[in-house]
């Protein structure tokens, strides 16, 4: 059996399911050897990673959370698109979240961070285990999607969504949701790659507002570019821009 050091911890993989997957299939699948109270303690370990992300980004300041595919390659344009989009957010003062991992996140992570900004990566427990990049500044790791995904909302003030599968897909209309029903407010939701969305775009167009399923309004919530520094500049432009990152202005 491997094994390889994350975050200054040392990491064995098993073959053992994920939380989330013990979370949703019950006792079968609990690692507790109490499987009757598996719930409730799980419901505490829920808990605890809330309160160790809240802890860690809570002086994060201003910052644009990233999406897009782990299966992007350095030699695929998107990445070096990926790495403009990091660098222009790092020089307008701002902190990239993203999930941490490889492909457009590695690429985001790399040009905010070689830019002088402030690089956050937010991993998952997956089956497949997936390290952090190494261009992650602040890295911090979650069972939950869920609790994950709070993070990308509550400490960014906008999104940037690169071509992805379902894992983008889901984080795209999740945000949508959340702006649509008022639950985050003056949210800019930019999509990058105009050749991936346009069809994606056409087909919402076509159908859900043709069937009044959506309002005119709701398909203003997205903005499409493949310019990187239009994209920072859309993403950070619900507020002032920021003074440079006080951590990162620290280190330095």
């Amino acid at each position: 059996m491997s094994e390889r050091r994350r975050a200054g911890r040392l990491i064995v993989p098993t073959a053992r399911p994920s939380a989330d997957r013990a979370l949703f299939e019950g006792e079968e699948f609990a690692f507790e050897e109490l499987a009757l109270h598996a719930d409730p303690w799980r419901v505490l370990r829920i808990v605890s990673e809330f309160v160790e992300g809240f802890d860690a980004l809570a002086d994060l300041g201003p910052a644009v959370t990233v999406f897009g595919s782990a299966r992007v390659h350095a030699d695929d344009p998107l990445y070096a698109q990926g790495e403009a989009v990091g660098r222009a957010l790092a020089r307008r003062g701002f902190a990239v979240i993203t999930g941490g991992g490889p492909g457009i996140m590695e690429a985001v992570n790399k040009g905010c961070k070689e830019a002088g900004g402030l690089s956050v990566g937010c991993n998952i427990e997956l089956p497949h285990e997936q390290a952090l990049n190494p261009y992650v500044d602040l890295g911090i790791e979650f069972r939950y999607f869920f609790v994950r995904k709070m993070m990308f909302v509550k400490y960014a003030r906008g999104f940037v969504i690169f071509p992805g599968g379902f894992g983008t897909l889901d984080e795209l209309f999740e945000s949508l949701t959340l702006a649509q029903t008022g639950k985050i407010e003056h949210f800019p939701v930019v999509l990058f790659g105009s050749s991936y969305w346009n069809g994606l775009l056409d087909w919402m167009r076509a159908e859900t507002l043709a069937h009044e399923l959506v309002s005119p309004e709701d398909l203003n919530l997205l903005s499409l570019t493949d310019d990187p520094d239009q994209a920072a500049e859309i993403a950070t432009r619900a507020r002032p821009e920021a003074a440079p990152h006080p951590r990162k202005a620290d280190a330095q």
